[in-house]
């Protein structure tokens, strides 16, 4: 604004109502709140201002900056603030508030809480970031915990914190829906008590070991996987092998119109029947029917193969850690090839396949 016309605003100030002055120092704050923002941003290590007039900041997101010079933990805070805002409020309205620890901070003008990328997530609060990628390529490759540590150069016990850092994220990180043709079978996993103290039920097995008893008992902890066609996938550890429990595991996710391809087991029927769901089932696991050999559930089995053996590098996989481990496996498949180390990284802090995927 030219000077004159400066001075004559000025001189109309005296002129306005109350309200009108109100209105007028609400747009100031308004605007020096927007100025404050764009000095911090222009600055990449230093803090934010604290004015008062920061308290009105209501600016959004800024994808005004150049996706070129953003960082992955600038990307990652991005793509957070826009799949679920404000990690304290859900807001969406968030603006940028300067850098801290290496990791961009923004602050919500809702409810004037400041944050990071990381706030709220399974990895706020872990050290040695520049170590992450490590981790990433670790859950990549399926290493142990001991060639976790040796990979990473971290304790043995740090390593195992970090996998189940990792892992949190994922248990949440499933398909919305499974549609089409949809497989189901349960498999059976061998209870452990691995890494407990104290003193237990039964004699301790050694690294696995084998149930005292033949085929199926208490010993052995039933889990349900089901997958359509495209390659989604359910799964889920179920506290007891009955119709209420694959009900609260799937229930809620088979499409509307959905095929579902099950064995003649007493349970998933059931469950089938009372949902009301299309059911084809099958005589024989591998025996499609010679009139229709696209219903069959070859594909889920071919899973559960394909993650029993992947389990068996270690050992025995406490039940309490199990469903850990059953993310970790749906998280390989869903990224099949394509598995990065960031990619991972951007998985432990709630955006995973299936979320990327839906964005």
């Amino acid at each position: 604004m030219v000077e004159a016309s400066f001075e004559k605003w000025l001189s109309m100030i005296r002129r306005l109502d109350g309200s009108q002055r109100s209105q007028a120092l609400h747009a100031l704050a308004l605007a020096e709140a927007a100025a404050a923002t764009a000095d911090a941003l222009s600055s990449a290590d230093v803090g934010p201002s604290h004015d008062a007039a920061g308290d009105d900041c209501t600016t959004r997101p800024t994808p005004q900056h150049s996706a070129v010079d953003e960082s992955p933990l600038d990307k990652l805070g991005r793509d957070r603030i826009e799949s679920f805002g404000c990690p304290h409020c859900s807001s969406a309205e968030i603006g940028r508030w300067g850098r801290a620890g290496g990791k961009p901070r923004y602050r919500c003008a809702t409810c004037h809480k400041t944050f990071n990328p990381l706030t709220g997530t399974p990895l706020s609060g872990l050290h040695f970031k520049e170590r992450w990628q490590d981790q990433a390529q670790a859950m990549i490759v399926g290493d142990t915990v001991s060639k976790a540590a040796e990979r990473c150069n971290i304790a043995y016990t740090t390593a195992f914190r970090w996998r189940h850092r990792f892992l949190a994220a994922l248990n949440l990180d499933k398909p919305q829906r499974l549609s089409g043709i949809v497989e189901a079978d349960e498999t059976f996993i061998l209870e452990s008590f691995k890494g407990k103290r104290g003193k237990l039920l039964r004699a301790p097995r050694k690294r696995g070991g084998k149930a005292s008893k033949r085929g199926l008992s208490a010993e052995q902890i039933p889990v349900i996987v089901a997958r359509d066609r495209s390659g989604a996938t359910i799964d889920a550890v179920l506290p007891n092998l009955d119709i209420a429990s694959m009900t609260t595991a799937l229930g809620h996710v088979i499409a509307s119109g959905a095929v579902l391809c099950c064995d003649r087991g007493k349970v998933i029927r059931g469950f089938a029947s009372r949902a009301r769901i299309k059911t084809h089932v099958l005589d024989a696991p591998g025996g499609p029917k010679p009139d229709a050999p696209q219903f069959h559930i070859n594909n889920v089995n071919a899973y559960h193969g394909r993650l029993k053996e992947w389990m068996r590098r270690f050992h025995g996989v406490a039940t309490d850690n199990l469903p850990n481990y059953l993310s970790w496996r749906r998280t390989l498949e869903a990224f099949s090839k394509v598995a990065t180390p960031d990619a991972w990284i951007r998985a432990a802090a709630g955006l995973g396949p299936y979320q990327q995927g839906s964005g």
